[in-house]
């Protein structure tokens, strides 16, 4: 059986950021899963990572004499998997500019020319995460891709609140020890998977496509609009829509949340709001890594995107088309900036400090082993290449 190795595209990595200063491509969420978890899914197979080096120490790289690189970035269906079955040895499988996949006996990374191997030209279509925006935009579809192959040929767990009222029931999908009190469940127009042991608390009202996973909470009240993800171990509360949080972080109170993604051990204090849309209706432009510049996402609707262990204080405000990074603490009165710098320390109207590491780690370290999570020497050594790896960032702009 072939090893299944999957690769990140630099180009597009970079386009990707500040999801990928802390994790692979592929282990980004959109839709129910991480696309590794889609893929090993799909596959019946383990993967591993070909990855940037300070992150390959959390995330290794497994090959053997017969390896299937597939780019990270790129979501399973039918037809791609078919198409990667049959790929022989020593060729591409490449549509466009994309190579979607290499098998090879030897060892390979993206600058090894594919001219090497045998072109297989897939002409079908298919879902590459190429930017950040991407995570939401493709997340209703990537709901569903992933309801059904997680829930075929399965029975779902029975819903025995009598005052829970469900919509199009055979569109939902109940994992055991679940547990939905007193709430209203819409699958009219999208289907709704509710992880193990979830918790949906009284008086929520859900659209689909949702998606809530394991041991994740949405508190009393909560109003979920369609396309949104909650990955597991985090705790969602006022109004939310179209938006993906990766896991254990936290929106557990009143405010709005939009058409943005949310990394990983994330907290937005109480009314802590974001824009999503310009009040002129134009598209929306957000802060490019690439290019130190406003990219412009060609959509009228884009919020917030927060990198991992980054913190908001009760009633921050967030522009139209926000970017966080990794380990940011923003508080304070008006609109924040369209990039906060990773391992920044203030707010807009305050002005800001560099967040010393120490103290960062200390918080970072704390906030995981309140899951009882281990935070290990590897998350460490991330944490510090990604402080440097952004200092230039936090000297041009605080």
């Amino acid at each position: 059986m072939p090893t299944i190795i999957l690769f990140d595209d630099p180009a597009i990595r970079a386009q990707l950021l500040p999801f990928t200063y802390t994790r692979p491509v592929s282990a980004i969420r959109c839709g129910i899963n991480k696309i590794s978890e889609k893929w090993s899914l799909w596959l019946d197979s383990a993967v591993s990572y070909q990855t940037a080096d300070y992150l390959s120490l959390a995330f290794p790289a497994t090959s053997s004499d017969d390896n299937i690189y597939i780019n990270g970035s790129l979501c399973p269906d039918t037809g791609l998997v078919d198409a990667i079955n049959k790929l022989p040895l020593e060729s591409a499988l490449i549509a466009g500019d994309d190579v979607l996949a290499i098998r090879s006996a030897e060892t390979w990374n993206p600058d090894i020319n594919i001219t090497n191997y045998e072109s297989h030209h897939y002409a079908g279509s298919y879902t590459l995460i190429r930017n950040v925006w991407d995570i939401f935009a493709f997340n209703g579809e990537q709901i569903e891709t992933d309801f059904k192959k997680i829930t075929e040929n399965r029975t779902s767990e029975p819903l025995t609140d009598p005052f829970t009222h469900c919509y199009k029931p055979e569109n939902i999908f109940i994992e055991k020890g679940a547990v939905v009190k007193a709430s209203i469940l819409n699958a009219e127009n999208g289907s709704i998977y509710i992880g193990k042991n979830a918790l949906i608390q009284e008086g929520s009202m859900i659209q689909g496509p949702f998606s809530i996973g394991e041991s994740s909470v949405l508190a009393q009240g909560t109003k979920i609009r369609p396309n949104t993800t909650v990955g597991p171990y985090s705790k969602l509360g006022g109004e939310v829509s179209n938006c993906v949080v990766f896991g254990y972080s936290n929106k557990g109170h009143d405010g709005y949340l939009g058409n943005s993604v949310l990394g990983e051990w994330c907290n937005l204090g109480a009314n802590t709001n974001n824009s999503n849309l310009k009040n002129d209706h134009s598209n929306v432009k957000l802060h490019s890594y690439v290019t130190n510049d406003l990219a412009d996402t060609g959509l009228r609707f884009c919020g917030l995107m927060m990198g991992d262990y980054s913190k908001a204080g009760i009633s921050t405000m967030f522009n139209t088309g926000s970017v966080v990074g990794v380990s940011v603490n923003v508080f304070g009165a008006g609109f924040q900036a369209k990039h906060t710098p990773s391992f920044s320390w203030g707010g807009n109207a305050e002005g800001f400090l560099e967040y010393r590491f120490q103290k960062a780690l200390h918080v970072a370290q704390d906030t995981v082993s309140r899951r009882n999570v281990t935070f290990g020497e590897a998350d460490e050594e991330i944490l510090k290449s990604v402080f440097e790896q952004t200092r230039e960032q936090r000297n041009f702009e605080c």
